[in-house]
């Protein structure tokens, strides 16, 4: 079994890319394949954080917030995500974002990033007002996509 304390990279951990707040029940600990998935979007994440504490942290560092990362199919299916979900293969997500602008400032520098990789997709969300960036890197077949999807 795979420790949950496991640091993917030095600002993400497996726990957090595995937690689940809406169904703590619910068996979510990813096999070894899906932890180096894990581990790859991480690594895109860390540049995120980088490049935006850089141009928008004004000394401070902020921290990248994820609401969702891996997903069991018995975690998938609970929280309605769709059933060919990148999630499902840790190979997606889901930044908590404080508002429009920052979703926008995350997937631009993401696609900035992207200019030396490829990326699945970038798709900002929003639902009742709250907004987050669904990141998602495949460790090939990649194929570019960006959408903002509102609710």
């Amino acid at each position: 079994m795979t420790d949950p304390k496991t640091q993917l990279t030095p600002h993400f951990t497996l726990q957090e890319m595995t937690r689940s707040n809406s169904h703590p029940e619910i068996y979510n600990v990813p096999p070894p394949a899906y932890v180096e998935n894990l581990r790859r979007v991480c690594q895109w994440l860390e540049q995120l954080r980088l490049r935006y504490n850089q141009l928008y942290g004004c000394g401070k560092e902020w921290p990248i917030v994820i609401n969702s990362g891996y997903r069991s199919e018995k975690l998938n299916r609970a929280v309605r995500g769709a059933s060919d979900s990148n999630h499902l293969t840790g190979c997606a997500a889901d930044l908590r974002c404080a508002d429009l602008k920052q979703a926008l400032r995350y997937a631009c520098l993401l696609m900035d990033y992207s200019d030396r990789k490829d990326y699945d997709e970038i798709i900002i969300e929003r639902k009742y007002q709250r907004y987050w960036l669904h990141f998602a890197v495949r460790p090939e077949g990649n194929r570019g996509k960006v959408m903002v999807i509102t609710k």
